[in-house]
């Protein structure tokens, strides 16, 4: 029996969340935001995925350096409860 298109799209889903370990972001960002981004990724020769995720790395390390380990702040960064 024939898939119908949206069982296709959630199998195709499945196999890029489980198999390459991504995770789907679907969200709105304002005009100027979007702009932004479109001409820092081609200034760049980055796609806008690699972008986004090299300023994430960027920010997220910045963020680590500044925190001591076992310390209640760098529990509460990653999420840590004792």
């Amino acid at each position: 029996m024939a898939k119908t298109p949206a069982q296709r799209q959630a199998a195709y889903r499945s196999r890029r969340h489980n198999g390459e370990g991504l995770h789907r972001l679907n969200t709105w960002i304002s005009t100027p935001a979007f702009c932004a981004l479109q001409r820092l990724a081609r200034n760049h020769g980055l796609s806008q995925r690699a972008l986004i995720e090299q300023i994430l790395f960027r920010i997220d390390d910045e963020a680590i350096r500044t925190l001591e380990t076992d310390t209640p702040e760098w529990d509460r960064y990653f999420g840590v409860t004792r």
